[in-house]
């Protein structure tokens, strides 16, 4: 570690001089969307000011930019002055800013000076609780991270990660599967590889961050524009490429793999390319991913901008990824979190989605959106297991046998209009058509009835069916007041699998009560059906296979939030919210039972013999929320977020239970900072470190005497989620270079990111063990150094 430090500070002495940057983008109207030209940008970190106006189009650009962190202040007649700090300038490539400017109450003939920040506003101006943008620039910073959409979202308050070795996203005591992943405007499959179906979270994200803008993650009470969700909304969206110059990235990470990125000029109309291609690596480093079998993992990303047309701005966007894994039992250890030494699996997953995306502006303060697009999601899990295993009578026989493929064919059509400064309205339409085939053969926890000496081969899933979801919604921005702002909207959904029609209100308040001081409130009612394995699950009724879950009804929720915001001081921010959320028809069996469907989710499998289920389970998550954040300026940052919360269901045994998504806790503490280095303090060095704290998940012990004699493993279902593991605690430290070449268009960044550096041995479950024939403790990802290495130019 030492030698690393070494040539990392010795590497950047080299670097005595620096040349300069860019700063460009748009400024645009939030409400309307439209183009500002004549908008001012002021670069406010040099000597002297310097400004630029923006074009026709609401472009701007700022040459000669000094490297480093920069802010940008931009005014325009009438608009609210904003000010855009932490631009990070290097000399490898051109940093790219949208600049939205909300009109001020009033009609005024100067420019309002308040200024400032929009890191605490979410982009989308609908949304006025629970939620926060991100950037590329934190998704790549902290420690931990991986790079990782997902795992970023869990430094948030509200947020938690199911274990180590998946992303799934626990927000707020939900189930996973209550999250909605958006691109572009329209919901996608979960986007990781080795997903599987009806989960949203996987071991590894094929979402590339280098090819996101500033993003949206709403944690409750979401706006009407969003539906068949009940935890929350990923609403992400690909930048557009260079429309100047070419520029391009290689970047090698442990994780993330080695990686190729391009973009540059499309056509003489303002238009772009941006394309980028992933391919795993962690195979050749080993370690990390709780297993001793090598993934294989690879991903591409494009986003094509057509530019400006007579007909309107197109872009062609899109994700191809796939992903594999030979589990062999003899290169197997029995601390392996994902498989075991008696058996070979195979493993492979798909996921894809490409999209075209039309926008066209109608008048001065409309525009028309409308987006078509395919998706595909495929999974596929072949296990052979050794009946009497290690001995002169081993024998291979099938064990698992599962193919699942969802297709989806999406039209979103959205019109948006600024009826006024005080008014802006929107409606929409989005249709969902799924195919679905599923099939599931396996042996698991299955005794051996038809008395061949092994257990029964049974058809759990085996379909072929088409749905549509269609969602129609409309909501409107009112400014009541100059402090006092209510959102508000209606969306509707059905289904043609269970032909139920919703209409869900949803409205929130913000009131600024002083210039430092806000309230929000928030409410929202949401549906979403039962996740599709447990839909599609056969039930043998009278020797015939029967769908008897299809017809269940949507799980509804209704969420209540309060929420009180403070700028404590410059760069410093203070947020608590209290929540309540009441969940009705769960699914649950027709007899007394503590399952629900709300304890699914958080593996890579569903139950399998849940049928004849009834829409008549109850949960409720609540909680308190805290958020103490630094941005970053003076060369640190800080974040501090604590959660504490309660997560119950009720199964048709009338007893209240835990989740297993109830930690009761999470606290996190980020910090970083960068010190400038070399003669012309132009390139940085820069640590940064996590502090993670939860408490356990609960779970459902194992009936051990009953394992033992069914030699399968077998919960004590009476007592569920009865049980709680230790606290959870991880501690992660990162640190790097930046530099920048001296003479030429070219910027350098290594890290090495230190994982669980403690090695501390959180829990991952206890489990069954047929070949011990007791319970044994499987725990967690232990210590792992991650190292990266960014080139642009």
């Amino acid at each position: 570690m030492k030698t690393i430090i070494v040539i990392l500070f010795l590497f950047s002495a080299t670097i005595i001089y620096a040349q300069t940057g860019i700063i460009k983008g748009n400024v645009i109207d939030k409400q309307s969307e439209s183009p500002l030209p004549g908008a001012t940008i002021e670069l406010l970190n040099n000597n002297e000011i310097v400004g630029v106006i923006t074009d026709i189009d609401g472009h701007f650009k700022l040459e000669n930019v000094p490297l480093g962190r920069q802010t940008i202040r931009v005014s325009y007649i009438g608009f609210e002055t904003i000010t855009i700090p932490n631009i990070v300038v290097t000399s490898g490539k051109d940093a790219v800013v949208t600049v939205n400017l909300i009109e001020t109450f009033g009609q005024l003939d100067e420019v309002i000076l308040t200024s400032t920040t929009s890191k605490d506003r979410p982009r989308n101006e609908m949304i006025a609780v629970s939620a926060r943008q991100f950037s590329l620039e934190e998704v790549t910073r902290y420690s931990g991270g991986r790079g990782d959409v997902g795992r970023l979202a869990a430094n948030y308050a509200g947020v938690s990660t199911s274990d180590d070795s998946r992303n799934d996203i626990v927000i707020r005591g939900n189930s996973p599967t209550g999250l909605l992943w958006r691109l572009e405007g329209i919901p996608i499959p979960s986007p990781n590889h080795f997903s599987t179906l009806g989960t949203t979270g996987g071991p590894v994200s094929a979402l590339n961050p280098n090819m996101l803008k500033n993003s949206d993650f709403i944690t409750s009470a979401f706006p009407a524009e969003y539906g068949n969700a009940l935890g929350g909304v990923f609403d992400l969206g690909f930048r557009k490429g260079n429309s100047d110059n070419y520029e391009y990235t290689l970047q090698m990470g442990a994780f993330s793999g080695i990686e190729a990125m391009a973009e540059g000029p499309l056509g003489k109309n303002d238009g772009s390319f941006l394309v980028a291609g992933r391919y795993s690596l962690i195979g050749l480093i080993g370690g990390g991913t709780g297993t001793s079998a090598i993934p294989n993992y690879s991903d591409v990303s494009f986003n094509l901008d057509f530019g400006k047309s007579k007909l309107g701005r197109f872009s062609l966007f899109g994700i191809i990824g796939t992903s594999n894994i030979d589990f062999l039992g003899d290169d197997i250890d029995e601390d392996d979190l994902f498989a075991a030494e008696d058996e070979d699996s195979f493993v492979t997953s798909g996921f894809g989605v490409v999209g075209l995306k039309h926008r066209i502006t109608i008048g001065d303060n409309s525009y028309l959106k409308t987006i078509i697009a395919g998706s595909l999601s495929s999974n596929q899990f072949d296990q052979d297991r050794y009946i009497d295993f290690n001995t002169p009578q081993e024998r291979k026989i099938k064990f698992n046998e599962v193919d699942n493929t969802e297709t989806r064919f999406t039209f979103s059509t959205l019109f948006n209009t600024k009826l006024s400064s005080k008014t802006t309205f929107r409606t929409g339409l989005l249709v969902e058509s799924f195919n679905v085939k599923s099939k599931l053969n396996t042996r698991e926890q299955q005794f051996d009835n038809d008395g061949d000496g092994d257990p029964d081969m049974i058809t759990f899933r085996d379909s072929d069916e088409n749905l549509s979801i269609i969602q129609p919604y409309v909501q409107g921005q009112f400014r009541v007041t100059e402090k006092l702002t209510l959102n508000a909207g209606l969306h509707g959904q059905y289904s043609t699998l269970n032909e139920q029609f919703v209409l869900e209100p949803r409205v929130a308040v913000n009131w600024k009560i002083a210039p430092k001081h806000s309230l929000s409130l928030g409410y929202g009612l949401h549906h979403q059906p039962v996740s599709l394995p447990l839909l599609f699950l056969n039930e043998d009724i009278n020797g015939e296979s029967v769908q008897t879950n299809r017809n269940l009804d949507f799980v509804q929720s209704n969420h209540f939030v309060l929420g009180y915001d403070v700028k404590l001081a410059n760069s410093w921010r203070g947020k608590a919210e209290v929540y309540y959320q009441n969940i009705t028809n769960a699914a649950v069996e027709p007899f007394s039972s503590s399952y629900s469907s709300l304890i699914e989710g958080a593996g890579f499998g569903f139950e399998t013999e849940r049928v004849s289920l009834v829409s008549e389970g109850t949960g409720f998550n609540q909680g308190v929320e805290l958020t103490l954040e630094k941005f970053f300026s003076r060369g640190y940052y800080g974040l501090l977020t604590a959660s504490f919360f309660e997560s119950k269901y009720e199964g048709n045994d009338g007893i209240e239970r835990n989740t297993p998504f109830n930690n009761g806790y999470v606290l996190n503490l980020l910090t970083g900072r960068e010190f400038k280095i070399g003669k012309a303090k132009k390139n940085v060095f820069f640590v940064d470190t996590k502090l993670t704290t939860a408490g356990g998940r609960y779970f459902t012990p194992v009936d051990l005497v009953a394992s033992q004699q069914a030699g399968f493993q077998i919960l004590q279902e009476n007592i569920a989620f009865s049980e709680q593991n230790d606290p959870y605690f991880r501690w992660d430290v990162k640190f790097g270079i930046k530099f920048n070449n001296k003479t030429k268009k070219r910027s350098h960044q290594f890290y090495v990111d230190l994982q669980n550096v403690t090695n501390n041995d959180n829990i991952f479950e206890r489990r069954y063990n047929r070949l011990t024939n007791n319970v044994d403790q499987i725990d967690q990802l232990g210590f792992f150094p991650d190292v990266g290495y960014r080139f642009q130019f």
